[in-house]
Parts: structure tokens; sequence; C-alpha cells
């Protein structure tokens, strides 16, 4: 079975309004993914400008248990456009690994969703695909994308209840300061005794309350203006994700992994920001984590590519985003026709920037040492064609929202290795954490 897509090609004259008009008539379904690259100029290997998938028509929402074998019947089946994340929690059916910390998010480990309906941004022109069910809703659908002002289009389909004005949102740390640097400690107790190299320990922030998640997503956005930025919804559950990171995609037989470690400030001025910049390029602590993790990603990689095919395209290079420097190195690697799209992301899931190494002993401590089940936190949002070419993102710089529950989250971390310092680690968190917070204390 394949499915058949009607499709249409229309071309845009203002990108902007066009994404701003589809993500606001989005909101009436209960199944969304928005993939946005913002123009990153820098990020080579971007297919589209945005993606819309919105309206399942079939979908898998499972466990950890099976996950992956789920995940590949279902990609099978469909043999078609399929949207969803990856948990982190994942790791748990790929290792003898469990997670018990607290969970108020409440998210399912795995959820991935076949859309009706389906909008492919490139450039200039914007591909229209409908399953044939739903093909003669196209013309509508256009105009009221295009005619409704977006702001009013976007009230009109939420939910009520998720717009609440002037409602202070009170942010509490789940592990507080001191405490997050004695498992700093603890970590650097385990590398000196040779358990580890590198562990990515990470701390949660959260609130009660509700909030407009249309709204609070354009915010987040606008200030950080990210190659991966993502709107999640399945019912009340939400994911505004303004990840700089790649975790992995496909092409053709050609895999392509860009692990981000290594986080400076923007500076005050071009002089300012080039030091910066130039700093981080030389931190020899900043450069071994991204190398540790390079190497992980190579080892992951070389168990399902092709022998000999896996290569460092690039090693510690520095990328500016608005808020901050990022060091980035791109790993590829060939695959053979016949090695599935559901086993390379089994092998080298959880992303290593995310873990550690060496990466189980690694998921062990920080499992221990955290306070709160990570969940869809640095796991992962994409999608597989039909073709079984694939893109996913690392849920990182994200704000995650049960709005049934009234539970608001957002989760930071840093790479612990033999050179770090505690007080550094915590300052480096809240560097993470300014512009998630910033959003939320703006909702006010």
């Amino acid at each position: 079975f394949c499915a058949v897509r009607f499709k249409k090609q229309i071309t845009v004259n203002h990108i902007p309004t066009i994404k701003g008009q589809l993500l606001a008539w989005a909101q009436q379904f209960d199944d969304v993914v928005w993939l946005d690259s913002n123009t990153y100029s820098l990020q080579q290997y971007s297919n589209y400008e945005a993606i819309l998938a919105v309206d399942a028509f079939t979908s898998l929402k499972t466990s950890y248990r099976q996950a992956f074998e789920e995940l590949e019947a279902y990609q099978q089946q469909t043999q078609d456009w399929v949207f969803g994340y990856l948990s982190y929690d994942l790791k748990n059916a790929v290792e003898r690994l469990q997670s018990t910390n607290d969970d108020h998010l409440k998210f399912p480990d795995l959820y991935f969703f076949q859309p009706k309906k389906l909008f492919l941004l490139k450039g200039d022109v914007l591909e229209i695909h409908y399953l044939l069910m739903v093909d003669d809703e196209l013309e509508t659908d256009w105009d009221e994308i295009t005619k409704n002002n977006h702001d009013s289009y976007r009230d009109q389909f939420s939910n009520s209840q998720s717009i609440i004005p002037n409602q202070q949102l009170s942010i509490k740390l789940k592990i507080h300061k001191e405490a997050y640097k004695d498992k700093v400690r603890t970590l650097l107790t385990h590398i000196q005794r040779g358990d580890i190299y590198e562990a990515n320990l990470c701390q949660e922030f959260y609130s009660h309350g509700q909030l407009d998640p249309l709204t609070t997503y354009n915010r987040l956005n606008a200030i950080s203006s990210p190659p991966f930025a993502t709107f999640f919804k399945q019912n009340d559950h939400f994911l505004l994700c303004a990840s700089p990171e790649r975790y992995i995609c496909k092409e053709g037989h050609r895999l392509i992994s860009q692990p981000i470690k290594g986080t400076a400030a923007r500076g005050k001025d071009s002089v300012e920001d080039s030091a910066f910049a130039k700093a981080l390029s030389e931190d020899p602590k900043e450069r071994s984590e991204n190398i540790m993790i390079v190497d992980l990603v190579r080892n992951d990689l070389s168990r399902i590519a092709e022998k000999g095919s896996v290569t460092v395209t690039e090693l510690c290079e520095i990328y500016p985003f608005k808020q901050v420097h990022q060091m980035i190195s791109t790993v590829q690697a060939t695959v053979a026709p016949e090695v599935s799209p559901v086993d390379i992301i089994k092998a080298t899931f959880p992303m290593g920037s995310m873990t550690g190494a060496p990466k189980v002993r690694a998921m062990e401590l920080i499992e221990a040492l955290e306070a709160s089940k990570r969940g869809l936190y640095s796991g992962s949002v994409g999608y597989i064609t039909p073709e079984g070419d694939f893109d996913f993102n690392v849920v990182i710089r994200s704000i995650l929202y049960n709005q049934e529950a009234q539970y608001i989250s957002y989760t930071v971390g840093g790479a612990i290795t033999a050179k770090s310092d505690p007080d550094r680690e915590y300052e480096e968190c809240l560097l993470k954490a300014k512009a998630m917070r910033q959003v939320l204390e703006e909702n006010i």
C-alpha cells in the first residue's frame, strides 16, 4: 500500500506572511507539526524553508516497549509521510535502562501520525499534498489560510481557556543552585575514577498556569530564529521549540549528524562578539566536549554505515545565533539501501550530545542525578518521507506544556567533563534558559 496524494504548487510572494497564516490556520487541528528553518543561511543541509503537517489520518502512540518495532511496522504500512517525535526515554528500549524520575508533563514515549494535509515550503514555492479523501477541501482551505488575518484567525480556533490575559507565571527550580553544583561534583568524581569521560546533566524549571501556545511559540522563535524550530501539538500536549541542533537526517544514501557542544554569549557589539566567538573556538574545555561527542556519533553511525564511510566534514565550527554562539561539528556517513530508516534511528538514539560517553554509563548516572523524567526534552521531532529519507532535530531550548494539567516546563543542561567548574556550568544553564524564561515572563 502506498498513499496517494493530490499535489498542487503555489508561488508565494511574502514568505513570513504565509508562514504566519499557515501556522495560525493549523490551530484548529488536534495534530500539528510545524518545522521552520527560519532561513538560517549557514545550515546548508536543510531541504525546506518550512513544513506544516496537520490532521491525522492514522497515528501511532506507544510506550518505549517495542517502540522501534512498532514504528518500523507503521512506517512500512503507511508508505507515506509520517511526522512525530521520539522521547528521550526510548533509551529504555535500546539499553537495559529505566526512567523513574518525576513526570508532570505526561507525554507518550513515542507519537507519529500520517497527515491528511501537508504543506512544503521551498524557496517561494509552496507544495501542497492532500490525501485523496480530502483533496476537495484544498481550495476552501487555501482561501481560509490566505484571506484571514492570522491573529484573529488563531483566536477563532484557539481553546478559549488557553488565552489567559495578565496571568503571572511563577517559575520554580526542580534542583536548586547548590544542589546542581553538588551533582556536577558527583559526576566529576565519576570522571576522575574513569567511569565516564563526559555526561550531560540537566535541570528542569517549571510553572503551574496557562498560556497561549501559539503566541508563546512565536515569541520564542522571534528571539532565537533557529534552524530547527518546531511547533508541535497533540490534543492538549504542546512543544514550543527553538532548537539550533540537528540530530540526524538522511538524504538518499547519505546520513548527516550535527552535534552541538560548546556555548558562548553574543557580544554587545561586533568587536566583543568576535572576541566571544574566538574565545569559544579556542576554549580547550569546549573543544574537548565537542570532540568526545563527535567520536561517540562516529561510533554510533559506524554500526549501520557502510564500512569506511563515516567522515567528519566539520570539526568545532562556530555558528552564530541570535542569543548565543554554538560550536557545531558535522559527521557524515553512507548507508546501504536495505537499512531501514528506523534501524538508523534506533542505532544512534539517544543522540550523543544529550547523553555523554561512554553512552550507557553516562545515561545511568544522569538518570540517578536528575530530578525529572526528560520525556520529549532531549528527544527529537521530525519526519520520514515515503522514500525513507528523514530529518530530526534535538529538542532543546524548548517549552513543554500540558494544557490539561496546566503544567509548563523547560529544561536546560550542559556537558560535564574533567575540566568542568560547577559555577561555570550553572551559569551556562542560565544562559541557555534565558530565552525561555524571558518568553514566559512576558506572558503577564
